[in-house]
C-alpha cells in the first residue's frame, strides 16, 4: 500500500497535479479548474460559427505538392475513359430498345447516315470512339498482368506505361483510318 502512494504522488507532482489535488475523506478527488466559460448560443448562431471557422481552417496542399508522374495520370486516365465508354455503351443498348417505337433506329438506316458522312468527319468519329476504348482495354490488361504478378518493380510500371501509350496511339490511328 506504501509504494502505489508514493508512485501516485510522484506522478502528480510530476506532472503538476499535485496542487489540484485535496484530500475529501478516504479517497483524493481533482479540484475543478475551468480555463474556459461557455455561453448558450441559438443553434443558427452555432452553425453560423462553425462555418466562421471552418473559412480560417487552412486547406489541405492536395496534389499540388506532388510531382506529377506517369503513374498517376494513367491511372486517373483509366477511370475518365471508363465511365464515357460506360455511358456509351449503355446508350447505344438503350437506344435500340427504341426501335419498336422510332423504326428508323435500327441498323440499316445507322449504316447509311454513317457512309454518307465525309470521309475526314468519319476519321475524327472513330478516332473518339477508339483512342480510350483502346486505351482502357490496354491498360486493363496491364492490370490483369499487376494481378498476376508480373511487371510489379517500378521499372516494370514505368515500361507497361509506356507500351500501354505506344500501342493506344498506333491502334486508335489504325482502327480511326484504315479500318
Amino acid at each position: 500500500m506504501f509504494a502505489p502512494v508514493l508512485a501516485r504522488r510522484s506522478v502528480l507532482s510530476a506532472t503538476g497535479l499535485a496542487p489540484m489535488l485535496r484530500a475529501s475523506g478516504s479517497s483524493l478527488m481533482l479540484a475543478q479548474r475551468r480555463l474556459v466559460s461557455t455561453q448558450h448560443v441559438k443553434p443558427t448562431e452555432e452553425i453560423h460559427i462553425l462555418n466562421e471557422q471552418r473559412l480560417k481552417r487552412p486547406t489541405s496542399p492536395h496534389l499540388t505538392i506532388y510531382q506529377p508522374q506517369l503513374t498517376w495520370y494513367m491511372s486517373g486516365l483509366t477511370r475518365i475513359t471508363g465511365v464515357p465508354l460506360s455511358f456509351a455503351l449503355y446508350g447505344a443498348s438503350m437506344l435500340y430498345l427504341l426501335h419498336p417505337y422510332f423504326p428508323a433506329i435500327d441498323s440499316a438506316h445507322l449504316v447509311q447516315i454513317a457512309h454518307d458522312l465525309p470521309t475526314w468527319l468519319k476519321g475524327s468519329v472513330k478516332m473518339i470512339f477508339a483512342a480510350p476504348f483502346t486505351y482502357h482495354a490496354f491498360n486493363g490488361i496491364r492490370h490483369l498482368l499487376w494481378d498476376a504478378g508480373y511487371g510489379l518493380t517500378l521499372k516494370g510500371v514505368y515500361a507497361t506505361g509506356y507500351t500501354v501509350l505506344a500501342a493506344t496511339a498506333v491502334s486508335s490511328i489504325y482502327l480511326a483510318f484504315f479500318v
